[in-house]
């Protein structure tokens, strides 16, 4: 007990003192290591878009996805390995250092982590166990016990809310489906519709997702078959109906089969990228605004193997990992054509999969 308020005191003289700064600016960079068993911790130079080491955090387990709260000052952390954990942290804002206030159970592996749009549940997605799950965070920011498991079909992928946090949406990977579940923002429940809000073609494999920034589209990827879809997201009933599916794959992919990944919007919606893990490459497309539709405008080689990246909230950085690579790829995005313009390298763990970026800027520190 006198240790938890020995680091509740800490805490709250870090977020006093950053309060108390008038102007201040700074953005981080996080990787998850799953075979170091750490976090990487870098300070991103916003005018030259270097990364400076700042630490690295040993977290004593398989850690794999992260998500952010709403506000940036907690980083939550999935550990895939027994006992299976998310741990929480306090961001301090001044430095991007990492603060460990607690570790509570997971309902099972979980391949994804994010938090609704009030900050105090944390949805997970468990690949091997088949289920979506719902953690209470408390008022201190820290993830608790295990409120409600979700039986799925096989390989649940990924768990968010939607923009008005009204339902949870879950792609089922084993399943081909898209899920919809309507989730009470007041007790963490998740209640699944009767039928997927999108059903995909047999062995597509959907994966990841994001809504664009105007709330108008769904960008899905799958895993299985090179494909992404573009969904028209109707925000008055929170359900979507298909208007474009394209290829995923370089020029002369030549691999045994497509592996997708990873899939993400610029913050201004004009440009999204998608990470191929057999052929190690980011793929670029141009954003159609008023219809959501994709035009290709490159391929770019990056880390082997690219499960995770991530682009900064300024909307001018791409930062990509490899599971089979030990260095991260920093990119420049040309604001005009969404090319991207390789900046650097820098060491990370083994197996580094996960990257969040955050930005401290003075209006939410």
């Amino acid at each position: 007990m006198k240790k938890n308020a020995i680091l509740r005191g800490v805490v709250g003289a870090v977020f006093g003192l950053a309060a108390s700064v008038a102007v201040h600016a700074a953005s981080y960079v996080y990787v998850s290591n799953a075979d170091s068993q750490d976090i990487s911790v870098f300070r991103l130079d916003a005018q030259s878009g270097a990364l400076a080491a700042v630490e690295t955090v040993p977290v004593g387990g398989t850690v794999m996805p992260m998500a952010f709260s709403p506000d940036h000052h907690h980083l939550y952390a999935a550990l895939r390995s027994k006992p299976y954990r998310v741990v929480s942290f306090a961001v301090n804002p001044l430095d991007g250092r990492l603060v460990e206030l607690g570790r509570a159970p997971l309902a099972e592996s979980m391949a994804y982590v994010s938090t609704d749009g009030t900050g105090r549940y944390l949805l997970s997605a468990s690949y091997g166990g088949n289920l979506l799950a719902v953690n209470r965070i408390g008022e201190n920011g820290v993830a608790g016990d295990v409120l409600q498991t979700v039986k799925t079909g096989p390989m649940a992928h990924i768990i968010r809310t939607s923009p008005d946090n009204r339902y949870a949406f879950a792609s089922v990977l084993g399943a081909d489906a898209w899920l919809r579940l309507k989730f009470d923002a007041s007790t963490g429940a998740l209640t699944e519709d009767e039928k997927p809000a999108y059903s995909l073609p047999k062995d597509s494999g959907p994966r990841h997702f994001q809504f664009s920034p105007d709330q108008r589209f769904v960008y899905l990827i799958d895993e299985l078959d090179g494909k992404l879809h573009v969904l028209a997201f109707n925000a008055a009933n929170d359900t979507v109906k298909p208007i474009q599916t394209i290829s995923i794959l370089p020029a002369g992919f030549s691999g045994d089969k497509p592996w997708g990944a990873d899939v993400h919007l610029t913050p201004d919606g004009r440009h999204l990228y998608i990470s191929e893990r057999t052929s190690s490459t980011l793929g670029a497309y141009r954003v159609n605004k008023e219809t959501g539709k994709l035009t290709r405008i490159g391929t770019y080689a990056t880390e082997k193997q690219p499960r995770g990246f991530n682009i900064d909230p300024s909307g001018q950085y791409l930062f990509a990992v490899g599971q089979l690579s030990p260095t991260l790829s920093a990119y420049r995005i040309d604001a005009k054509s969404g090319a991207l313009h390789e900046l650097g390298k820098y060491p990370v763990g083994k197996g580094a999969n996960w990257v969040e970026v955050v930005d401290f800027d003075g209006s939410n520190d």
